[in-house]
């Protein structure tokens, strides 16, 4: 029963907590489950990670002196120590980019109870006390539809914080609490630890555009009709190159041409990073153009190899990537002379001598 006896309280919340521990660690890991599942049926982007754990009871009863004591006893109001925190149990959200948390928001609250929002993002810009910015605050706990299914009940009143952050915003988070006497601190100080928040907050948003620069590049890639592969310079906007009407050869050249030839391939990012980096070492002067004539000229015939070596390989495999190569070596056997293995060589030599010219 509720009481203005801190002591007495202090008391009945040991004992409660003690009491319910391992519910609370049940509860904890329910709710990690339940949200991983909703983020991967979700288009919410990449989370890197959803972890929580069961705050300790010492930290509980120092919140609730520090934020609610003073207050209710103040008000004469009788208070159980219990009611006042819906952080007993927290759990944080990793997103890679700070846009992402919208989206993880709106998620969170189609499925589950809200209690409080707390937007704790770019702090530093209210007060000079207070440096970095540490993401969104949720208070949350099961709707009426989770709560009544029977693996939930045991633990359905129990409330929950989820803190919900960018990759950048949770290193500076851990960073921040590092950096002691932030507040009573001589000013130069205080403009320093702003700085590095500040720059921070420009690598969150540069990560987010460089993404966005990316996706559309990607985009213009694989939508494009092949009519545009020999005259369009696909370079990110506002680079060297497109300034200069350079056409230096990249990964969204190679996926434009490629992605043409092979419409049913799906190309892996750090396989096609690695590719044009091959073949750059080959030929730094490489151009778009070049690979695209490579194929016109030499895919018939590398197909024809391809299955003549499948026919009698059946455990092996012939990849888009292994036919670029061998189309690239006819179309430039002295540059590319070691695009592929010195045994694939041969065998691919061998095979063109019985069945076609020599080139």
């Amino acid at each position: 029963m509720a009481s203005l006896d801190f002591e007495l309280e202090k008391h009945n919340f040991t004992k409660y907590y003690e009491n319910n521990r391992p519910l609370f660690e049940e509860a904890k890991n329910a709710y990690i489950s339940v949200i991983k599942s909703l983020i991967k049926q979700a288009d919410v982007g990449e989370v890197t990670k959803v972890e929580g754990r069961v705050k300790n009871k010492e930290e509980c009863i120092k919140k609730f002196q520090r934020k609610y004591q003073d207050k209710l006893e103040a008000a004469d109001q009788p208070y159980e120590i219990k009611n006042y925190l819906s952080d007993l149990i927290g759990l944080r959200i990793v997103c890679l980019y700070e846009d992402q948390i919208a989206d993880v928001s709106k998620l969170l609250k189609n499925h589950f109870k809200i209690i409080d929002v707390s937007d704790k993002i770019a702090a530093i810009e209210s007060t000079e006390d207070l440096f970095g910015y540490k993401g969104l605050h949720m208070d949350l706990s099961f709707a009426k539809e989770m709560a009544a299914l029977p693996k939930n009940q045991p633990f359905a009143e129990y409330p929950f914080e989820v803190q919900i952050r960018s990759l950048i915003q949770d290193a500076w988070s851990v960073l921040d609490h590092k950096i002691k006497y932030k507040k009573s601190i001589p000013n130069d100080l205080k403009r320093r630890i702003n700085v590095l928040s500040a720059l921070f907050e420009l690598a969150d948003r540069e990560f987010k555009e460089i993404r966005n620069a990316t996706t559309e590049l990607i985009q213009q890639a694989t939508v494009s009709p092949l009519g545009d592969v020999l005259e369009d310079n696909c370079e990110a906007p506002g680079s060297a190159a497109t300034e200069t009407g350079g056409k230096a050869f990249n990964v969204f050249h190679f996926l434009r041409v490629a992605g043409h030839f092979f419409k049913d391939f799906e190309f892996e990012d750090y396989k096609v990073d690695n590719f044009v980096q091959d073949i750059l070492r080959l030929d730094n002067g490489f151009q778009k153009s070049a690979l695209h004539k490579s194929l016109v000229e030499n895919l018939k015939i590398v197909k024809e190899y391809r299955d003549h070596f499948i026919e009698g390989n059946p455990e092996s495999t012939f990849s888009p990537y292994t036919v670029i190569r061998h189309c690239l070596y006819l179309y430039d056997q002295e540059t590319f002379k070691r695009i592929l293995a010195k045994g694939s060589t041969g065998r691919f030599v061998s095979w063109l001598g019985q069945n076609h010219s020599t080139p």
